[in-house]
């Protein structure tokens, strides 16, 4: 099978959501070896996860190696050029919802030996410290626009030319950055496929007393970041970053 765009971002977004949320399930999950390793351990996991989702998905066809829909859309913005935005998000969703899959078969005994809710969710999709919707959405809005200015920072001529390899590295630790220092409030999903696409699979998967997908929450996560991106998509075009 040839490489592509399409079959980049899909397995980019797979391995990108199998880390992630691995790690977290390591972590909230009963009887792992990380159970309660705490919050450093998973925006570390998360940040390794996103560097090595780049690489992989670079592997197989994606030079852009986007693994969001919200960065996809923050470029369309920036470039004027949206011809990407449709196999791209259609990849991603299935990439994050096939990653959910193997998380949930990885740690397959570990969610009848947990007995709360709340914590099954958590694995698979994010969810607020606090449930204030209009703060909660400024969250994954400022979140993703850090991102997106990240991102264009990372990129940026004014750096001069960079060293091969070295950009996923440097995106691994903006994402670190972001969930030390603003995750705390939602999860900082700042990426509607990795919320969508696993809350997706936590609603058909048969996972012993799951109990809610929490639908009512999930337009968060999504919106928030999209906005966030476009947002950042005009301060890239505006400032020509």
């Amino acid at each position: 099978m040839q490489t592509s765009p399409f079959l980049g971002e899909l397995i980019g977004t797979m391995v990108l959501l199998l880390l992630g949320n691995g790690v977290v399930a390591n972590v909230v999950l009963k009887q792992t070896k990380g159970e309660n390793a705490g919050w450093i351990v998973i925006t570390t996991g998360w940040a390794f996860a996103v560097t090595i989702g780049v690489f992989v998905a670079k592997a197989f066809g994606s030079i852009d190696a986007h693994l969001s829909p919200a960065v996809t859309l923050a470029f369309a913005v920036a470039t004027d050029d949206y011809s990407k935005i449709p196999s791209y998000f259609l990849a991603q969703m299935i990439g994050a919802f096939l990653g959910a899959i193997l998380v949930w078969l990885h740690h397959l005994p570990h969610w009848a030996a947990t007995p709360d809710p709340g914590s099954k969710l958590a694995c698979f999709s994010t969810g607020p410290a606090i449930r204030n919707y209009g703060a909660n959405f400024l969250s994954e809005a400022l979140g993703t626009i850090v991102l997106i200015l990240g991102l264009a920072g990372i990129s940026s001529k004014g750096l001069g030319q960079m060293a091969v390899g070295v950009g996923p590295y440097l995106v691994g630790v903006l994402v670190w950055s972001i969930g030390l220092s603003l995750g705390g409030t939602t999860g900082y999903a700042i990426n509607p496929a990795r919320d969508l696409g696993p809350r997706l699979a936590h609603a058909v998967l048969p996972i012993p007393g799951k109990g809610s997908s929490d639908w009512g929450y999930a337009w968060v996560p999504v919106l928030g970041p999209l906005v966030g991106a476009a947002i950042g998509g005009l301060l890239i075009a505006w400032y020509k970053l």
